[in-house]
């Protein structure tokens, strides 16, 4: 059995996740799970724009939820 494991397991994160409008969709604390990532619904067919923070880092990227998008963002690193 192969998986992945995020290097954040069980942390607290900030999250926050802009539409194209500037409309504030989430805006919480998640948890990440046990191997580190954390899950989120997000509505399909539209581009976001995500921040994630975690003490005194954070990590922006845009993502986007069409069709041929990957479901699983390994990319964003908090700096």
């Amino acid at each position: 059995m192969t998986g992945c494991q995020g290097e954040l397991a069980n942390k607290e994160l900030k999250v926050i996740i802009k539409d194209e409008e500037g409309t504030v969709i989430v805006d919480k604390t998640v948890q990440t799970q046990d191997n580190g990532f954390l899950d989120l619904w997000l509505p399909r067919d539209k581009e976001y724009q995500v921040i994630i923070e975690y003490d005194d880092k954070k990590a922006e990227s845009k993502i986007s939820t069409f069709e041929d998008d990957p479901t699983c963002i390994t990319t964003m690193q908090l700096m």
